[in-house]
């Protein structure tokens, strides 16, 4: 292919198209056109446009004894609906997913209203175009007045029908507020295959704060840190002694829930998704 490589790997994959599910050994190769499933006696190419669903560890019925870590492809063949299945370890599975949703989405022209909603707070905003730009954790919408959806600040998404046409609305916490962003994508494809990224990037996120246990002490010092205390200034905001947020830090470290670099005391992902759960419900 003519096009730049994104991606080019070793896997296993199964396709509607062979006699039998059971998945061969192959060559996956990604452009910023078309998906290419090759092995030594076959080749079979997936233009992008084509491609309508993409999801990460469910395999359709019929398949589920050949496959563990897996991303399922869903394409349009002329009139057909066809499925390609690949398998592949944990992380090769994750940054394939993140590509391919790259591939498909960046660039991608939108229009967006932020924020729709401060609180409960209908504001004047409109809707502005924008283009749409996949990032780790991110959803960026980048024009003369650029909006960035950190996936770990959403508490609700949902996607609604009106008299104009489909509308995304997104709910995120945002400089300690929960504020209300929407948007609209011109192809109903690309709108699905975002609302499958939203849904798989937060899921993933959920999933891994949900065996999380935090105190309140412990909840207190992740609030305020999201809202920009310092190590040196949390004894003060939280009413305890150094000792005790020294404690504090160091079993929120150990669960994952903060780090602290050159630029001082921050949330992870996963504490960020906490916190926003817990502004969440302070707003409503």
């Amino acid at each position: 292919m003519s096009e730049t490589v994104i991606a080019d790997f070793v896997a296993r994959f199964s396709l509607d198209t062979f006699d039998s599910p059971d998945p061969v050994k192959g060559r996956i190769v990604l452009s910023q056109r078309r998906l290419v499933l090759a092995t030594a006696d076959s080749k079979t190419t997936i233009a992008l446009s084509s491609i309508f669903d993409v999801n990460v560890g469910h395999v359709p019925g019929g398949l589920e004894a050949f496959f563990q870590d897996t991303i399922t492809i869903a394409y349009r063949d002329g009139d057909a609906r066809e499925i390609a299945v690949v398998e592949a370890g944990t992380e090769e599975v994750s940054r394939f997913k993140t590509v391919l949703f790259k591939a498909e989405l960046n660039g991608t022209r939108v229009r967006v209203k932020h924020p729709a909603r401060v609180g409960g707070r209908v504001t004047n905003s409109s809707f502005r175009p924008a283009k749409l730009e996949i990032a780790p954790g991110e959803v960026r919408f980048t024009g003369a007045d650029p909006v960035t959806v950190e996936l770990a600040n959403v508490t609700y998404f949902q996607r609604e029908e009106r008299e104009a046409g489909s509308v995304v609305v997104v709910r995120h916490a945002h400089e300690g507020q929960s504020v209300t962003s929407e948007f609209t994508v011109e192809s109903d494809r690309k709108l699905n295959l975002l609302g499958r990224y939203l849904r798989l990037e937060y899921s993933e996120l959920a999933q891994e704060v949900e065996d999380v246990d935090t105190s309140e002490p412990e909840m207190e010092a992740l609030v305020a840190i999201y809202s920009g205390g310092t190590s040196a200034d949390l004894a003060g905001m939280l009413g305890v002694d150094s000792s005790r947020v020294t404690m504090l830090l160091n079993d929120l470290r150990e669960k994952g829930l903060i780090d602290e670099g050159e630029n001082g005391l921050s949330l992870t992902a996963q504490g960020q998704l906490l916190v926003s759960d817990q502004i969440e419900s302070v707003n409503t």
